[in-house]
C-alpha cells in the first residue's frame, strides 16, 4: 500500500518584512487525524506561518502541500477551498445575529433564490452533535459565554468543509472547565478524522492535548514532531527561549498600610437599568497586588473602566490617595498617576499604524517628555521611546516602525514600559500577559514584582488563574457584577478558583 500523504507539509518557508525575517526555512509536517501543537515565543514566527498557511500572506520562498498536492494560496478563500480553516484568537462574530446566521454568513445555502434556513439549521445541528459542540443554532451570540462563542467559531470553519483546523491560542480566554471542554471537543474532532493545528504558549496544555509538537524560535524550526510523552514543559521552554519555564510568584510581602485606592459601594447600570457592577467595595494598598478573578463578562471590564473614568458610576465612590475622584475625567486621573494596561491592546492600547514613538505618547500626551509647553516634543518622545525599548527589551528594528509590525509580546512590553513611565501610583493591569509567549510573560511578571516592591498599588485582572494565584497578595472573585468571594492565594487551587468564578464557591472564604 502506498504511504499516506500528510495533511499539511510546509517546506523551506521563508517570509521577509522590512528590517526583519519573520520565517526562515521553516519545515512543518502535520499528519492526518492528529492534534499537532506549534510552540514558540511571540516573535518566533508562529503567526506569520499560520497566515501563510491560511492564505492571508504569501511566502517569499518555500512550498505548501495539502494532502500531498502542492498549492498556492492567494487568499483565505483559496485555503478554505482546500479544506484549511482558522479560528482566530480574537473571535469574529456578530453579537446581534444568531448562531445559525453567524455560521452561514457568506456561505448561505439557497433554495429558489432564498436562503434555505431549514437546511442550514439541520446541518448545523448534525455537525454540532457529531463533533460534540453542543450549540443551539437559534440563540443570539450576544447571550453566549466565551467557551460557547469559541465553539461557534469552530462550527463556522467546519460548516465550510474544513478538514484542517488552525486554532490560534484557543485557551487564552477560557477558564479551566472550558479548557477541559475544548480539549474534549478536539479529541472528538480527531476521532472523526480531522486534523488540528494547535497554537499555544501554555506548555502544560500542549503536553496534555497534542499528539506531536513542533517548536519555532526566532523564525525557524528548532524541533519538529516531538512526542509529548518524551518531552517536559521545561525542555519545551528551553527550546523556545533558551531558559527554564518561569512561574508566576511573589516573594516577600511588600504590602504597606497606605491605602492608594478605595472603592466603596460602586454600582454601574446598563441603559436598561441593570447593574453590571453591583455595590463593589475593595481597597488596594501601596506595595500590594490585588487580583480579580471572574469569567469574562461578569463586570470586571466595566469596573476597571469606571475606575479609569471611561464609564460613569451610578452609585458609590472611588477614592484615590485620599481624594474623591468619582467624577474626575479620565485625563485628570491619568495625570494624577493612574496607569492602565487595557485588556485589548489592539483596540485600546495602541494605534497599530502609528510609529512606536507616537504610541509612547498615548494617554500621556499632556505630560513630559511628550510635550513642552503647548507643543508636542517629538525629540523628547523619541528619546524616551528609545529608553523604553532598551529597558523593557522591546525587540524592534527601530522606533519608527508601526506598532503593527511588532509581535504581541513586544507590543505588550511597549505598553507596559509606557505605563510604568512617569512615576505612577496605581496600575490597572487587565490581562497583561494574554496571548504572549513564555519569555514576554516572565518579563512582565518581573516588571509587576519590581513595581510592587517600589510601592505601586496594582489591580490585576486575568483569565490565567495560575497567574492570578501566583501574582496576587489579595484575591477577589467577581460574579454577575458582585464580589462574591475573597480567597487565599497561598492555598487556593485553580480548580477551586474556577468553581468560585462559576458560582460554586469551593474552598473560598466569603
Amino acid at each position: 500500500m502506498p504511504e499516506e500523504m500528510p495533511a499539511v507539509r510546509l517546506t523551506s518557508i521563508t517570509k521577509r518584512f522590512p528590517g526583519v525575517v519573520a520565517n526562515r526555512d521553516v519545515d512543518l509536517t502535520i499528519e492526518r487525524g492528529e492534534v499537532h501543537a506549534l510552540c514558540g515565543e511571540n516573535g518566533a514566527g508562529k503567526s506569520t506561518l499560520m497566515k501563510i498557511l491560511y492564505g492571508m500572506q504569501r511566502p517569499d520562498e518555500g512550498t505548501i502541500e495539502i494532502d500531498g498536492k502542492r498549492v498556492v494560496f492567494r487568499t483565505p478563500a483559496d485555503a478554505i477551498a482546500c479544506g484549511v480553516g482558522m479560528v482566530h484568537q480574537h473571535f469574529k462574530l456578530a453579537d446581534n445575529l444568531t448562531v445559525l446566521e453567524n455560521v452561514i454568513l457568506g456561505a448561505e445555502p439557497r433554495r429558489g433564490g432564498r436562503i434555505d434556513f431549514a437546511r442550514a439549521r439541520t446541518r448545523i445541528k448534525e455537525m454540532s452533535e457529531r463533533y460534540g459542540l453542543r450549540v443551539d443554532p437559534d440563540v443570539l451570540v450576544e447571550s453566549l459565554g466565551v467557551g460557547d462563542r469559541q465553539r461557534v467559531e469552530i462550527l463556522k470553519v467546519l460548516y465550510r468543509g474544513a478538514r484542517v483546523l488552525i486554532l490560534d491560542e484557543p485557551t487564552a480566554v477560557l477558564v479551566p472547565q472550558e479548557v477541559d471542554e475544548l480539549f474534549g471537543n478536539l479529541q472528538e474532532l480527531r476521532a472523526q478524522g480531522l486534523t488540528v493545528l494547535f497554537i499555544s504558549h501554555k506548555l502544560d496544555e500542549v503536553l496534555s492535548v497534542a499528539d506531536s509538537i513542533s517548536v519555532l524560535r526566532r523564525g525557524t524550526t528548532v524541533a519538529t514532531r516531538l512526542d509529548p510523552r518524551e518531552v517536559t514543559s521545561r525542555r519545551l521552554a528551553e527550546l523556545m527561549v533558551g531558559s527554564e519555564l518561569p512561574t508566576p510568584e511573589l516573594r516577600e510581602s511588600t504590602v504597606t498600610e497606605d491605602v492608594q485606592l478605595q472603592v466603596s459601594g460602586l454600582t454601574v447600570l446598563t441603559s436598561e437599568g441593570r447593574p453590571v457592577v453591583d455595590e463593589v467595595s475593595l481597597r488596594i494598598r501601596r506595595g500590594e497586588i490585588v487580583g480579580l478573578a471572574g469569567v469574562e463578562g461578569n463586570g470586571q471590564s466595566e469596573l476597571i473602566e469606571t475606575i479609569m473614568g471611561i464609564r460613569s458610576a451610578d452609585a458609590g465612590t472611588i477614592t484615590y490617595g485620599g481624594d474623591d475622584i468619582t467624577h474626575w475625567p479620565t485625563r485628570r486621573r491619568r495625570e494624577a498617576g493612574i496607569a492602565y494596561i487595557p485588556e485589548d491592546r489592539h483596540r485600546h492600547g495602541l494605534i497599530l499604524e502609528g510609529a512606536l514613538w507616537e504610541n509612547r505618547m498615548l494617554g500621556h500626551q499632556t505630560r513630559r517628555p511628550n510635550v513642552r509647553g503647548p507643543w508636542v516634543d517629538r525629540r523628547g518622545a523619541r528619546r524616551d521611546t528609545t529608553r523604553i525599548v532598551r529597558e523593557y527589551d522591546v525587540r524592534t528594528p527601530g522606533i519608527d516602525v508601526p506598532a503593527a509590525a511588532l509581535s504581541g509580546g513586544n507590543q505588550q512590553k511597549l505598553i507596559v514600559g509606557r505605563e510604568m513611565s512617569g512615576d505612577p501610583h496605581l496600575l490597572i493591569a487587565a490581562h497583561p500577559t494574554r496571548g504572549i509567549d513564555v519569555g514576554a510573560q516572565a518579563a512582565i511578571w518581573e516588571y509587576l514584582r519590581q513595581a510592587r516592591a517600589a510601592g505601586l498599588a496594582v489591580l490585576l485582572i486575568s483569565a490565567d488563574l495560575e497567574e492570578l494565584i501566583g501574582m496576587s497578595d489579595t484575591l477577589h472573585v467577581i460574579l454577575r457584577g458582585r464580589l462574591v468571594a475573597e480567597v487565599d492565594p497561598g492555598t487556593v487551587t485553580p480548580e477551586q478558583l474556577g468553581s468560585a468564578m462559576t458560582g460554586a464557591v469551593d474552598g473560598a472564604d466569603t
